[in-house]
């Protein structure tokens, strides 16, 4: 079978931004140096980038998990033209597929299925999805939004002006014009995209299936501080519709907590989250598949298993809708009525049963691994 035509340009592109990257940028430093100010300068222009694409183009356009305010919006479309990795409607496009087709290496347009290297950025160099490079139609809901629409017809002035517009001018203000496009120009788009291209490589081959075994994407906390904590793969495409990749406190997720701060400032509402008690069958599932696994391995009975599990999944949701009943009663300011009062009681004695469940689960689970 004939390969796709190869995208010159986009391979053209990619080998020039790696050499200067790689290259030039360390030439540079060794012979002229770089101030601190231009380490500054990438520094912002690299979190700007990554963070317009994690919170904007992905969680926002893609997956619709909030809804923001137009200025951020704004902030969110130059910073994607400035990433250089397409127009938001293309990307989210490519994204929706990816979502709906997992894996399967004919309609997917990074499937991990076809190897690191494909899903990291061969998917580009060659034109694998030229018969609907143009078709748009499980997006139009992104054109009734004006900033996507202006940013999709004006891409690649976008793209000009503020990868050569922007850095030239720190450039001018900082006394060294070539320095400042190497650094916080071309090794700023460098660690961009392959920081972002994480997401559809690494992302579905290193690390745990902590929710399902049924897409390669992965959670690895490690990746998670690469990818403004796009990392938590697995949750994200088990639970798609969530703003939030790490769910837990200590989860690192900038992209999270930017939405979240967006929020209490006005710039963000509709923050969208995945019910308690579905993310807590999700896991305990996952880990019952997992110790069936290993239990069949050893020859052992995991009768034990299945009754354990059944009583930790039925307390957790008894005890999620305790507080449920408990937050309607303080929206309601009747957190100090008697029937509050004895509905906290009961949510006490509930999460310590099943804290000693879920110990007993994890005890059980060791002694089988």
């Amino acid at each position: 079978m004939e390969k796709p035509r190869i995208i010159w340009a986009n391979v053209i592109f990619f080998v020039v931004s790696t050499l200067l990257a790689l290259v030039a940028v360390p030439l540079w430093g060794v012979f002229h140096g770089f101030s601190a100010g231009q380490w500054i300068a990438f520094a912002v222009l690299f979190c700007f980038c990554n963070l317009s694409i994690t919170a904007g183009y992905h969680r926002l356009w893609s997956h619709k998990t909030y809804q923001a305010h137009p200025a951020l919006r704004w902030l969110f479309a130059l910073g994607g033209a400035l990433a250089i990795e397409n127009s938001v409607v293309h990307w989210a496009s490519d994204h929706r597929i990816h979502h709906r087709h997992v894996d399967n290496d004919e309609v997917d347009p990074y499937s991990a299925g076809r190897g690191f290297w494909y899903s990291h950025m061969g998917w580009m160099m060659r034109e694998y999805q030229a018969e609907r490079y143009n078709d748009y139609a499980n997006v139009r809901d992104l054109f009734k939004d004006p900033v996507v629409d202006f940013q999709h017809r004006h891409y690649m002035k976008l793209v000009w002006g503020l990868n050569l517009g922007l850095t030239i001018a720190l450039g001018l203000m900082m006394g060294d014009v070539i320095g400042t496009v190497l650094l916080a120009g071309f090794l700023r788009i460098f660690v961009t995209h392959h920081t972002t291209f994480f997401i559809n490589s690494l992302a579905h081959i290193w690390g745990r299936n902590s929710f399902s075994n049924k897409h390669s994407a992965k959670d690895n906390g490690l990746l998670a501080l690469l990818t403004f904590g796009e990392g938590y793969h697995n949750f994200h495409h088990t639970f798609e519709n969530d703003y939030r990749n790490g769910i837990r406190w200590f989860d690192y997720d900038p992209t999270k907590w930017l939405i979240k701060a967006a929020s209490k400032l006005g710039l963000a509402q509709g923050l969208r989250k995945t019910p308690d008690e579905l993310i807590v069958k999700a896991r305990l599932t996952r880990q019952l598949e997992e110790a069936k696994e290993q239990a069949q391995a050893q020859g052992l009975c995991f009768a034990e298993l299945h009754r354990h599990y059944d009583e930790t999944l039925a307390t957790a949701q008894h005890y999620f809708q305790l507080r449920k009943r408990w937050l309607q009663m303080k929206k309601a300011k009747l957190k100090r009525s008697v029937e509050a009062l004895e509905l906290r009681k009961q949510i006490e004695e509930m999460g310590e049963k099943l804290r000693h469940l879920q110990l007993h689960w994890q005890q059980l689970r060791t002694q089988i691994a």
